[in-house]
């Protein structure tokens, strides 16, 4: 009878444990869609972010209101943007993840914020060219470099000449991204060059709108696109 009664103990705390584990699973899917949700609002998202509550259980994590690490993912993210020669508008990213940590939540999911933060920006050469002086091309330039190419016309003579360059890439002030060409091509044979070609296609763009909190950390270009490393403190994706 001893017997018996430990293995419908055994039973009994199995069909717990398991009515738990899928409570659990259900309350996390429940939080990842209303996060999800305020985030589209929130960053005008035109399509639903990804969200991923990582930690087992949820729910123990839910009672304190504070989650270990939340993951957001969001496509086709519209970045405003500046320049350091002229012009506004908005700069798509193709991808944007955000790890928060030590999430703050409040008991509706409306409310999250995060002690720090890491993450990803890709921009596509497509979208960063959108967002160059007109008439100048953005491409890979291997070896983590980027292809500028541009056309300037010489003073006096009227003459058009175009200049491919590779330039390289970084991140100036925490929210700028600056191109800088490592050399112009014959340059020393034509009085000026160097700067006009400069003048065109050595520009920046600042990077506003993304969450308060966020600062770019570095930045590397890739075959895929410009990566842009993220960091950030007391960061909100909740709120617009």
């Amino acid at each position: 009878m001893r017997g018996r009664g430990i293995r419908i103990l055994v039973v009994v705390v199995v069909v717990l444990g398991g009515l738990f584990v899928a409570a659990d699973r259900i309350a996390v899917s429940y939080a990842q869609s209303k996060i999800a949700d305020r985030i589209q609002s929130a960053r005008g998202l035109s399509s639903k972010p990804d969200v991923s509550i990582k930690g087992f259980p949820f729910l123990t994590q839910v009672a304190g209101r504070d989650l270990n690490e939340v993951t957001a993912t969001a496509n086709d993210f519209q970045a405003e943007q500046g320049t350091s020669a002229s012009g506004d508008g908005r700069l798509r990213v193709d991808k944007l993840t955000v790890d928060l940590h030590d999430v703050r939540i409040d008991s509706s999911f409306s409310s999250a914020v995060a002690d720090t933060a890491t993450g990803t920006a890709l921009i596509s050469y497509a979208d960063l060219q959108q967002g160059a002086p007109d008439g100048v091309t953005v491409s890979y330039g291997g070896d983590g470099q980027v292809k500028v190419s541009g056309s300037v016309t010489l003073p006096g003579l009227g003459q058009t000449v175009r200049r491919s360059v590779v330039s390289s890439i970084q991140v100036t002030g925490g929210n700028t991204v600056q191109l800088h060409a490592r050399s112009i091509p014959g340059a020393g044979t034509i009085p000026g060059l160097d700067q006009l070609v400069r003048d065109r296609i050595d520009f920046a763009r600042t990077l506003s709108g993304l969450p308060a909190g966020i600062t770019l950390s570095g930045v590397r270009a890739t075959q895929d696109g410009v990566v842009v490393s993220l960091t950030g403190q007391h960061v909100s994706l909740t709120t617009g």
